[in-house]
């Protein structure tokens, strides 16, 4: 039990890194989005994403995490008791989990995907007649203005790109150590009860099934954030590079 508070406390620890880390990543990447001509998209998208990635962070250190404690603690007590069998409603909360999770990564991809590809579309579509005007209404220089334009926002879309894969790789840095140990220690416990089986008692052959499939409910978790994450930073790298496509 010790050991499973530990590594509680580990992921909620990892999951409000990788919220920090999000909500000042996401600025940065909105403000090379506006210098690349990306107004309406980045409008849109910052207050958005900010508020989802709390909003997700919280919701799962607030609800999610504690129902893994609620399911493992009514497994615990389904192992050791003979009398009160309520492993049943422990499946249930272990599934809930899940299911919630699939829920929320496929609302948060969806969401930044759709609402992407509309601002997207605007903002290609202004920037190219603001092209235009520069180009055939100022006289003598506009064609070099317009030009040049281009040039700033070939550049600023470039750093924007490696701002984005240095935020990925930092994720990913964040996320590798919490989830190399939950993996070992998952592996651990299904092997302790492995080995124990031939000379231990049933009951705790299965409390330490029980724990493995905790650490693979955490493991769960944690992937589950840490590649929502990747994959949002990703999406808003597509949609600005999407807009100047559009251009």
């Amino acid at each position: 039990m010790t050991n499973f508070v530990q590594i509680l406390d580990m992921v909620k620890d990892s999951i409000q890194n990788l919220v920090n880390f999000m909500n000042t990543l996401i600025p940065i990447v909105i403000t090379l989005m506006l210098t690349t001509g990306n107004i309406a998209s980045a409008n849109l998208m910052q207050p958005i994403l900010i508020f989802v990635i709390t909003f997700m962070g919280n919701f799962i250190t607030g609800i999610i995490i504690p129902l893994v404690l609620i399911s493992t603690s009514l497994g615990i007590i389904s192992k050791i008791s003979d009398k009160i069998q309520i492993d049943k409603l422990s499946k249930f909360f272990k599934n809930s989990v899940i299911w919630v999770l699939g829920v929320i990564l496929t609302i948060f991809v969806g969401l930044v995907s759709v609402e992407g590809s509309l601002s997207s579309s605007v903002d290609g579509i202004t920037a190219k007649t603001a092209k235009a005007a520069v180009s055939s209404f100022i006289p003598v220089v506009g064609k070099i203005l317009g030009d040049a334009v281009d040039t700033v926002i070939g550049c600023s879309s470039i750093l924007k790109n490696a701002t984005g894969i240095i935020g990925i790789i930092i994720i990913i840095g964040i996320v590798a150590l919490p989830i190399i140990k939950l993996t070992v220690l998952m592996g651990i416990y299904y092997l302790g009860s492995a080995l124990c089986q031939p000379i231990a008692d049933s009951k705790i052959i299965s409390l330490l099934e029980q724990m493995g499939d905790t650490f693979k409910t955490l493991l769960a978790i944690l992937c589950s954030v840490s590649v929502m994450f990747i994959i949002g930073t990703t999406l808003v790298i597509k949609i600005s590079n999407s807009g100047m496509m559009y251009r």
